[in-house]
């Protein structure tokens, strides 16, 4: 995989949700997710983003692979404390997504326990990351700014999307 950059073309169509939108506030989105995970038994889950991140963890949803760059809505933030298994850290920088995205993002899915992926840069497309690497059954989890949190499942039809906007970006 080579290094592919976002065009403005694919940013306007990734601003509407890759998955189910689940509104609402951190209470409800979380209430709502864990009914989800506890129905649909995920093979894996992946959460990409800091409020995202923390919030299921203080809700009581561990992600197998937690994604956080220490930035929400581009401004810096404390990193959140969280007990993982092994943290890995990746270069990516924003609207761009590196070959060491999918080497550390297939490592941590292929890891026993939980991983903490720690972006230097911009861990927004980390999502399609996500569902490219992660066993069909598998839900990734991201904030939708402002709206609540989207569920992707990972099927045949989320990785053909995917897949799409994927090759769509521009090689560099």
């Amino acid at each position: 995989m080579s290094i592919r950059r976002l065009t403005p073309d694919l940013q306007r169509e990734l601003k509407s949700p890759l998955g189910l939108l689940i509104p609402g506030s951190f209470e409800e989105t979380t209430k709502a997710l864990k009914k989800l995970i506890q129905k649909e038994k995920p093979v894996k889950i992946v959460s990409v983003g800091d409020v995202v991140s923390q919030n299921m963890i203080k809700g009581g949803i561990n992600p197998h692979v937690l994604v956080v760059d220490k930035r929400v809505l581009r401004e810096h933030v404390e990193p959140f404390e969280v007990e993982v298994d092994r943290t890995l850290h990746v270069k990516n920088p924003p609207g761009v997504l590196t070959e060491e995205a999918w080497v550390v993002m297939r490592a941590a899915l292929h890891s026993s326990g939980a991983t903490r992926v720690l972006v230097d840069g911009e861990e927004d497309l980390f999502t399609m990351v996500a569902v490219l690497s992660a066993p069909k059954g598998s839900l990734v989890v991201y904030g939708q700014p402002a709206e609540g949190i989207v569920a992707v499942w990972v099927t045949e039809k989320t990785i053909g999307r995917v897949r799409n906007v994927v090759d769509a970006m521009e090689v560099c």
